[in-house]
């Protein structure tokens, strides 16, 4: 399983809030990426930090996160265009 079928098939399962406080996660990395994040930080622990390890588990984060930017970026974009291209700021 390569690291985009395996956020592909952790999508269906999101961490739920009882995981993400158990987890001790902070408010601010409470997000719908949160359930490859867990087992990330459990992982870097386990291994010390070192950067080389925990390379798929943080591969598969940053995808996740990169993905939910696109997302809200084609969100402003459609509200831009209800809009007739207005910005807000």
């Amino acid at each position: 399983m390569t690291a985009g079928e395996s956020v592909k098939v952790a999508d269906a399962r999101l961490a739920t809030r009882e995981e993400m406080s158990n987890a001790r996660l902070p408010i601010a990395y409470r997000d719908s990426c949160a359930h490859l994040l867990i087992p990330l930080n459990r992982c870097r622990y386990d291994e010390y930090y070192l950067p080389w390890k925990c390379e798929n588990e943080r591969h598969s984060y940053e995808k996740c996160q990169y993905e939910e930017f696109k997302k809200r970026v084609a969100k402003m974009d459609e509200l831009r265009a209800a809009k007739d291209g207005a910005r807000s700021n």
